[in-house]
């Protein structure tokens, strides 16, 4: 009888610990374990240490440490507060630029790190405060360095489309080709958002005034602080989508790159170099309990009818194909209310993708629209990561209630573009498709 309600008892297990505070690493690894020690006895827990050996031995995964070291000699060498200075200089003198600039700079850091925590810290710490200095509205504000920040789960280099590419068997270049086109798309909108709101609201996001302006040879100046930021996004991106390199080598290469910029801009000392090696350490690390906590969990869930009770609800949707999209799309959604994105992964992708592609629509496609709604689990409240990324930035300087608020119209322009990627696949396949031309 239990294991009829196994799988609805382990989430509900799971959810409960989350909500005590327990960390999502361990709160999966003990629902999984607890789980099958109950069910099958002690001999179960090879069965849990093979899964977990199964992640931890994929070659592709080794991207992950690459580029969350790129990440953080990035923040180290204070070259993200150097594209935020050039990109607002430019942009200043619109109403809304600074909070355009956001976006702006939160898509770079993408392009260059893949790592969502350092695009939201590295914009609240930076842009939040000249957007509220110069009497930006604080909702506005807070809503941009989310969703700028936010960009780099689309634009590649991403840590998650990593994983999606290593659980699934997805080409991790053509995701990233997709995420290159859908980013840009939806970075465009978050832009179209901001510039008429602000034409609407004179008092939202004032331009500058002439005075503080910045003029032309400083603006023509600054550009020279993005120009080997630039050759570097241009490097790895370039190596990985010509095939030159593989996702694992472009993550080294630019590691490689952002040393040597690093040490010719001369903004990262030795023991500045040794932190981030520490920090590596410790996210890599963390990242690499979560990943085994998803393991530990999806193989029990999976063993105790998990996947096979989520399937018979896709395929019962009414609609056909149409409602096993509608369905898997809601379960992620659900499941990123609540988890982190690579957990999210580890435990939906092995279901749901498969699902889909038996459904008849393209795994290249549904990869794409599964990293697009993915982007939503870190706005989404009650455990929207970027709320706590940018929470952390700002300390109690602003309420976590106001951040919450603030993700709603972003959420709303995010669920905009999934349905338009959705209504026009082509929108999401045509780089991948032009790639492999």
């Amino acid at each position: 009888m239990i294991l009829e309600y196994a799988p609805i008892i382990m989430f509900l297990l799971l959810f409960l610990l989350l909500f005590l505070g327990v960390p999502i690493a361990f709160s999966l690894s003990f629902t999984g374990l607890v789980f099958a020690y109950f069910l099958w006895g002690i001999q179960s827990t090879s069965l849990l240490t093979s899964a977990v050996w199964g992640v931890m031995n994929n070659f592709t995964l080794i991207a992950i440490p690459l580029f969350i070291f790129m990440s953080i000699l990035l923040e180290k060498s204070n070259i993200i507060a150097d594209l935020y200075e050039t990109v607002y200089k430019w942009s200043g003198g619109l109403r809304g630029g600074l909070a355009i600039a956001t976006i702006l700079v939160g898509a770079i850091i993408g392009a260059i790190s893949g790592v969502v925590a350092a695009g939201v810290i590295g914009l609240g710490l930076i842009a939040l405060p000249q957007m509220l200095k110069y009497k930006y509205q604080e909702n506005l504000s807070l809503g941009a360095v989310m969703a700028g920040g936010t960009l780099g789960q689309l634009i590649p280099p991403s840590l998650n489309m990593v994983v999606y590419g290593a659980i699934t068997g997805v080409s991790v270049t053509s995701l990233f080709a997709g995420g290159l086109g859908t980013g840009v798309f939806l970075a465009g909108l978050f832009i179209v958002y901001i510039l008429v709101r602000s034409l609407l609201q004179k008092d939202l996001a004032p331009a500058l005034e002439k005075e503080k302006r910045a003029t032309w040879e400083e603006k023509f100046k600054s550009l020279k602080s993005i120009i080997l930021p630039m050759v570097l996004i241009f490097v790895v991106l370039g190596a990985i989508f010509t095939g030159t390199a593989t996702p694992t080598e472009g993550a080294a290469v630019g590691v490689l790159g952002t040393i040597i910029i690093s040490l010719v801009t001369k903004r990262l000392s030795f023991k500045g170099f040794q932190d981030s090696l520490t920090a590596t350490l410790k996210m890599s690390g963390m990242v690499g309990w979560i990943l085994a906590g998803a393991a530990c969990f999806s193989s029990v869930f999976s063993g105790v009818g998990g996947n096979r009770l989520v399937a018979d609800m896709a395929q019962a949707a009414p609609g056909g194909k149409w409602g096993i999209l509608v369905f898997s799309l809601v379960f992620i959604i659900i499941l990123g209310m609540f988890l982190e994105t690579m957990a999210l992964i580890m435990l939906a992708a092995p279901i749901i993708s498969p699902l889909i592609a038996d459904a008849g629509f393209d795994p290249l496609w549904w990869g794409i629209i599964f990293m697009v709604v993915l982007q939503l689990a870190y706005l989404t409240p009650p455990f929207g990561f970027a709320i706590f990324y940018l929470k952390s930035a700002v300390g109690n300087k602003i309420p976590i209630e106001k951040i919450y608020k603030a993700t709603i119209p972003f959420i709303i322009l995010q669920l905009i573009a999934a349905i338009v990627f959705i209504v026009f696949p082509d929108l999401a396949l045509w780089l991948p498709g032009l790639l492999k031309k």
